[in-house]
């Protein structure tokens, strides 16, 4: 591609992702133009479409075939991910699709396995990776700096909102599941990001389901092949003031949790805090927009060959699980890996 002119890129689905993250931070750059946009909703499409000065509105189908565009980022709903992820690659776009990649450990399989054949990059949304706190963190883990891993504990737990109406979401054959789907699959992704993806030898999960078709709050216990206990916990009914997400990661010569980033490290028989220092640059200081902005950058440096950006194959193994956490839930015992 020509290097100087800005890639042109297309955002299929205009939901609250595309219209808090995408649309904002890829019209703000300078070496990006929105070309494109598509939605079920045409109208909502073209309202922000005027909104944000994207010339075109297009079907889905038009815009993943187009071959004027570099790049698409994927905003749908989750059953639409893995055609659409697949379709797009082999028409010679690249992708950056939202979590999860694909419903099933199959078709992210063969997501990954797509982009690997067209030559082209396949991305998930997994922004926190993009994060200066969890890159500290997993820095100390990798580093062998907090001895060996014994326990892990994330938590994303969305505050109390009453559903004035049912979305997506909600909709077990268009969400593939609840809470877990919704919030599991990036928090799991999360733990196993900062621990280096530990073998998995065992999972215990156990679900909250009341009026909805779908979970509304879920907790996983993973048992590591080193013995390693990991637990996982989600909710879109937690009751509190404000919505709770915090990762905590414990050793035998120290210990770390986010946020805020706190590691503890053992000198002399003493903890001592060795948390290094992280100073938000000016105007940057929404750690949210901040990452996905990151995650963007990565994205089109990778188009336009500058770094380089690994085949999905990790999601594999996070569906995986995932997949064996519901196997657990409708059975109620454990699933041995």
């Amino acid at each position: 591609m020509t290097e100087g002119r800005p890639l042109r890129i297309g955002i299929v689905g205009t939901g609250a992702v595309a219209q808090l993250v995408h649309l904002p931070l890829c019209t703000e750059r300078t070496d990006v133009d929105v070309a494109a946009l598509a939605d079920a909703d045409t109208g909502k499409a073209a309202a922000l479409a005027e909104r944000f000065k994207v010339d075109r509105v297009e079907t889905t189908e038009a815009l993943l075939l187009d071959d004027e565009l570099d790049g698409v980022i994927l905003c749908t709903p989750n059953h639409l991910h893995e055609a659409e992820a697949v379709a797009a690659l082999e028409a010679g776009r690249h992708v950056l699709v939202e979590r999860p990649m694909a419903l099933t450990p199959q078709g992210c399989r063969r997501v990954a396995e797509t982009a690997e054949a067209r030559g082209r990059i396949a991305m998930v949304g997994m922004s926190h990776r993009f994060r200066p706190d969890v890159s500290a963190l997993r820095g100390f883990v990798h580093g062998g700096e907090l001895g060996t891993i014994y326990a892990g504990r994330v938590a994303w737990m969305n505050r109390y909102v009453p559903m004035r109406r049912s979305t997506w979401r909600q909709n077990p054959s268009e969400a593939g599941g609840g809470a877990l789907m919704d919030l599991g699959v990036q928090s799991l992704d999360l733990l196993l990001w900062i621990l280096g993806d530990p073998g998995i030898r065992r999972v215990m999960a156990v679900a909250k389901r009341d009026e909805l078709e779908v979970e509304d709050a879920a907790t996983l216990l993973l048992e590591t092949e080193a013995g390693a206990a990991l637990t996982v916990e989600v909710s879109w009914t937690f009751f509190s003031r404000e919505d709770r997400h915090y990762a905590r990661v414990l050793g035998s010569e120290g210990a770390g949790s986010l946020p805020p980033l706190e590691i503890y490290k053992q000198f002399g028989g003493r903890p001592m805090d060795v948390t290094p220092e992280q100073s938000p640059p000016p105007g940057r200081r929404n750690r949210y927009m901040s990452a996905h902005r990151r995650q963007l950058d990565q994205f089109f440096r990778g188009i336009r060959g500058f770094a380089d950006v690994d085949p999905p194959h990790d999601q594999v193994r996070v569906m995986e699980l995932i997949e064996a956490a519901y196997r657990s839930i409708e059975t109620g015992r454990e699933v041995l890996l």
